[in-house]
């Protein structure tokens, strides 16, 4: 599929992979994918960074290659290693044979065929879709060196191998990087991409996101589930609640069957919205209870509103 030619085609595009995103955020997706620059998407876990880089390739139809980022990564299991064990093999048939060529061993067990291609040189290779969706989700989770070696690649869509040479994407894939920001990024790297920070979701967006992603919850039960979250989102938690788990929340409570919230069953599926115990604690009991009657309250008025 070719590239949206507009923001509004941009919004269309993911909107039809059920992805409900705001103008500003579809505005940086298309420059992004117009400039063939890479995306840098930062916010709190469970907004939806991630699921951008999904639903591109997706709607794009394109492959998409995911680089999970964690402390210690290298080169050898992001960009490339060489299959040292089958040089070994090569070097040895090659002696056995009664080869005394050193310089053509070399050539042979240092070419294409040897090289194990790791995400980020697998991504700038041709694929039959066109160029892929390169995700390097939760960079903020790698070291500093690594981060500086990613400099060549953003800037210039190329890695250099010393025994081959340098390695250029004939064409740019789609990069999207995304930080939980458990640490700062360097500005470095940061300048040669497009920047965005994606916000928690607005209520009526989020109800959105929800009447897509978990249609079967009912209508009344998706607004009381939003509300709540809502709420909670305005509360000295350790951890917010993200759209990730207020889908979670909301599929488990159509599980149980639920038709609305009250107070017990609130209580019961508390840790499928929050993850830490210490939040589940300072929720549980009366303070779900006041927040419960209070979205009661301000749903009513706003019913008698309308």
């Amino acid at each position: 599929m070719p590239l949206p030619r507009s923001i509004d085609r941009t919004a269309a595009l993911l909107e039809s992979a059920d992805y409900i995103a705001d103008r500003s955020l579809a505005s940086t997706i298309y420059l992004a994918l117009t400039m063939t620059r890479p995306l840098f998407l930062e916010g709190e876990a469970g907004v939806g960074k991630t699921e951008t880089a999904k639903v591109l390739a997706t709607a794009l139809g394109r492959d998409l290659i995911r680089l999970q980022c964690y402390e210690g990564l290298d080169i050898a299991h992001a960009v490339y290693e060489w299959n040292y064990p089958r040089q070994m093999i090569e070097i040895r048939l090659a002696e056995a044979g009664g080869a005394v060529d050193r310089q053509g061993v070399a050539d042979d067990i240092y070419s294409n065929d040897f090289l194990l291609k790791r995400p980020i040189l697998e991504a700038l290779q041709p694929h039959e879709s066109g160029p892929p969706v390169l995700l390097i989700d939760e960079l903020d989770r790698t070291d500093e060196p690594f981060e500086a070696y990613l400099l060549e690649v953003l800037s210039d869509f190329q890695v250099t191998i010393p025994e081959l040479g340098t390695i250029e994407a004939a064409e740019p894939p789609v990069v999207v990087i995304t930080s939980n920001r458990t640490r700062e990024i360097h500005d470095a790297l940061k300048r040669r991409c497009l920047y965005h920070w994606v916000d928690y979701p607005t209520a009526e967006r989020e109800l959105e996101i929800l009447r897509r992603k978990a249609p079967d919850c009912a209508e009344r039960l998706s607004s009381e589930v939003v509300a709540f979250v809502q709420a909670l989102r305005a509360k000295d938690l350790f951890k917010l609640p993200g759209v990730a788990e207020t889908l979670d929340w909301a599929r488990a409570l159509v599980h149980l069957d639920a038709m609305t919230l009250d107070p017990a069953i609130v209580d019961d599926t508390l840790g499928v919205l929050l993850k830490y115990q210490d939040d589940i604690e300072r929720v549980k009991g009366t303070e779900a209870a006041l927040l419960l009657d209070r979205l009661r309250r301000d749903m009513t008025v706003g019913a008698a509103a309308q």
